[in-house]
């Protein structure tokens, strides 16, 4: 790619900023890892997404659709069936944002301890 067309997300006009906030962003993260698993429906990716509301969830799959991370299938069935699933290029962003998933979990711990120790050291002054 011609280094002058390069994109850089630190650039306030950059249009990555806007694909990286759907996708970090906690719906979006969580949405796309739901999704790792398969093509799952409206309904189910709802249960599995616990605490996400109807409208965000829309909201979200319509912005990773657009960005072509998520692939939205409607079957002409009565009554009408919808499918999503991860396109390979959401696929692929999505095992590595997992694998953050991943480790932000395994460091659990150690995060609810320095929590512990902030909130104490505050509490003292």
């Amino acid at each position: 790619m011609d280094e002058d067309l390069a994109f850089d997300v630190f650039a306030k006009s950059c249009p990555s900023r806007s694909t990286l906030e759907h996708v970090t962003g906690r719906w979006g993260g969580l949405t796309l890892g739901a999704l790792l698993d398969g093509s799952l429906r409206f309904n189910e990716l709802r249960r599995r997404v616990d605490g996400v509301s109807e409208k965000m969830l829309s909201q979200t799959l319509q912005a990773l659709e657009r960005d072509g991370l998520v692939h939205r299938e409607a079957q002409p069935t009565n009554p009408p069936r919808v499918d999503y699933e991860l396109t390979p290029m959401g696929r692929e962003i999505a095992e590595r944002l997992l694998g953050l998933i991943r480790l932000v979990e395994g460091r659990m711990d150690e995060v609810l301890q320095a929590r512990t120790r902030y909130e104490a050291a505050r509490g003292s002054l």
